[in-house]
């Protein structure tokens, strides 16, 4: 479980960084950092989903996960629109944060024992 929260702690500080230069007015961010975000949220994402179907997580890593998905199919959004050169949907941005936000946190609260 702390290989899967390193890494979504290390992918969430890319998407705040991301996030940021959205809010700041930069319609996309670098691509090597949006690159960055997505493979690392894919590795927790797959280190979730083995620890889940292993019996090996704590409670709420179940919730947690399909969260993540939902997050992750909101992150293939805003890179398809980043392929695109479009200015990545402010309103996508804060709905993909929230649920990854909010996954994270079901995870964490169980492994810090609160």
């Amino acid at each position: 479980m702390t290989i899967a929260l390193v890494l979504f702690a290390i992918a969430a500080v890319g998407g705040l960084v991301i996030a940021v230069m959205r809010f700041k007015g930069k319609p996309y961010p670098p691509m090597g950092l949006a690159l960055v975000h997505g493979a690392v949220a894919a590795a927790g994402l797959v280190t979730l989903i083995a620890l889940v179907v292993q019996g090996q997580q704590a409670s709420g890593a179940t919730a947690a996960l399909v969260l993540f998905i939902v997050a992750a199919l909101g992150g293939f959004g805003l890179f398809f629109h980043h392929l695109r050169k479009v200015a990545l949907p402010k309103w996508l941005v804060v709905v993909h944060a929230l649920v990854a936000v909010t996954a994270f946190v079901l995870l964490l609260v169980p492994f810090l024992g609160l």
